[in-house]
């Protein structure tokens, strides 16, 4: 665990070392109410740095409820190809900037902190010279403070002889640790009711999504609460701070979100107010075909018109006050009736009725 934690295990306990050292200057090294104020502000100085990843993701988990109806649509079409399907899916996913795992980054960031401190606080033991950061002096700071007589380090069902040995009992340690149990378990069902409330319909339809998320909410208060037996008290301190932390972040960078969506939606309408409009009677100009748009609408308006007329006119009627045109001649290309029985200029027929003339001579 050590080695494998190494790289966490010692921010962890320098943290947890720096606001010991804070608020025990206010209240004292030995008092129970710093080191737990201690591992509140460890929570707090971890979801800030975290606050980041929390907006990538809220943002995240917003793009793929709004993706979700056509990843639904995938999953119909190509049931039955479960290979073209994650090639599909991923096409989508890039086409539109959605990363799946970026809705899980903060939770797996939390993993490796959680495990860390409850390693820094297991090994706050009797008799032990060193624990991390903290030197012989912390460590026995942290086994003599209590919260109304239980032990931060220890939790309800250990033996009895290593709660006496540390100085306290099962029933003082019952009398902290349900409480805590169960307000780490009201705020956990308040995150995960906040959270089911914010998907959208269209991720809600699915019936697989919905009774998962409605299992998790009533699930994950009663891990909380069977959990909280087997924790030390300051393991139930620190769920505690992170579920309220939890809440209350999810709460405001909800709504801040939300603000974002509809400024967004505010200047796309704004946009297409302000972008000019045809006026009446004219065709829209698309792909920037405006000119030959235009060209071809002026030449062709031209060439209705004169189609227009000369069918108005073909009827032989004569506009009133005009004069009525000759029998012979013909509306089309202005030529007469007589035209049309002349001879065609012929070159070669001229030159044979010439010769023929000749002979007759």
């Amino acid at each position: 665990m050590e080695s494998f934690f190494s790289f966490i295990l010692y921010p962890v306990s320098a943290i947890l070392w720096f606001w010991h050292k804070v608020f025990g200057a206010v209240l004292g090294p030995d008092n129970g109410f710093a080191w737990a104020l201690s591992v509140f502000f460890l929570v707090f100085s971890l979801r800030v740095v975290l606050i980041k990843p929390a907006i990538s993701q809220i943002r995240a988990g917003r793009k793929m409820a709004k993706f979700a109806p056509h990843m639904q649509k995938l999953r119909e079409k190509y049931k039955n190809d479960r290979q073209r399907m994650a090639q599909e899916m991923q096409k989508l996913q890039s086409e539109h900037g959605v990363n799946p795992l970026g809705g899980c980054l903060p939770a797996l960031l939390q993993i490796p902190v959680f495990l860390s401190l409850f390693h820094v606080l297991r090994n706050f033991t009797p008799g032990a010279q060193s624990n991390f950061i903290f030197d012989k002096h912390g460590v026995d700071s942290f086994i003599q403070a209590d919260i109304f007589g239980a032990k931060l380090s220890n939790w309800i069902t250990q033996p009895a002889t290593e709660l006496a040995a540390y100085g306290t009992d099962r029933t003082s340690m019952m009398i902290v640790a349900i409480p805590l149990m169960l307000i780490a378990s009201v705020a956990t069902f308040f995150t995960m009711r906040l959270s089911v409330k914010k998907q959208t319909d269209a991720s809600m339809a699915n019936p697989q999504s919905a009774m998962m998320a409605k299992f998790m909410m009533y699930v994950a208060p009663v891990g909380a609460i069977v959990s909280g037996w087997f924790l030390p008290i300051a393991v139930l301190l620190y769920w505690l701070a992170n579920n309220a932390w939890t809440l209350g972040q999810q709460h405001v960078l909800t709504k801040k979100i939300d603000r974002e969506q509809e400024r967004e939606k505010e200047k796309e309408i704004e946009a297409k107010k302000a972008a000019p409009r045809p006026k009446p009677g004219q065709k829209p100009v698309r792909d920037g075909k405006a000119d030959s748009s235009d060209g071809e609408a002026s030449s062709g308006g031209e060439g209705e018109t004169a189609t227009a007329t000369a069918t108005e006119k073909s009827d032989g009627k004569p506009d009133p006050g005009q004069r009525p045109k000759n029998s012979g001649q013909r509306s089309n290309g202005g030529k007469s009736g007589g035209q049309k029985n002349q001879p065609k200029n012929r070159p070669g027929k001229q030159a044979s009725s010439a010769k023929k003339g000749k002979k007759r001579r």
